[in-house]
């Protein structure tokens, strides 16, 4: 698992430790960071439709879903990424899940992006409505490229690019 932060053991505590360390140090990574961006814009999305009457139209309800449902699992991948539990669960080959999360996020995205902008129009006859769906639409095509990002950097982070055989097998079994 080159390339991601926190798949060497945790040095200042042992591997069985009950305790889940804090790894602050995947919040500066380009993944982490992708997250946090991930996170706060998918927040943006779904709380802008959810302001409107999204039920009046039933394109915004799954671009709701699709919003809401990868918020929650990219905060769970993050806070699993942020307490270093992807070590407890060592079976779990987490850059492939990651890259696989990742690839189907944008995928939906899409989706979702295109839907959004799609039934937005400028002849509503609630203006705040329009604003906030054009709003949605921006930030769900912004959502879509930071999960595009993403599944690159994790495909590297799989592939093990950027770092040679040798550095890949001396820290996963040091």
């Amino acid at each position: 698992m080159a390339g991601l932060p926190g798949a060497a053991r945790n040095p200042s505590g042992s591997p069985g430790s009950s305790l889940p360390a804090l790894d602050a140090a995947f919040l500066l990574s380009p993944i982490g960071g992708l997250m946090v961006a991930q996170i706060v814009l998918g927040l943006l999305v779904w709380a802008l439709i959810a302001d409107t009457t999204y039920y009046l139209h039933a394109a915004y309800g799954w671009v709701l879903f699709v919003s809401i449902f990868f918020w929650i699992l990219t905060l769970l991948l993050l806070l699993t990424y942020l307490l270093q539990l992807q070590l407890k669960l060592y079976v779990v080959p987490w850059a492939l899940v990651l890259m696989i999360f990742n690839l189907v996020a944008t995928v939906l995205y899409i989706t979702a992006f295109v839907t959004s902008a799609a039934a937005v129009q400028p002849t509503s006859w609630r203006q705040w409505d329009y604003n906030r769906r054009a709003a949605a639409s921006f930030f769900a095509c912004v959502v879509m490229i930071t999960y595009g990002v993403s599944t690159f950097f994790s495909f590297r982070a799989w592939k093990g690019l950027g770092s040679n055989a040798a550095t890949s097998q001396a820290s996963q079994h040091a």
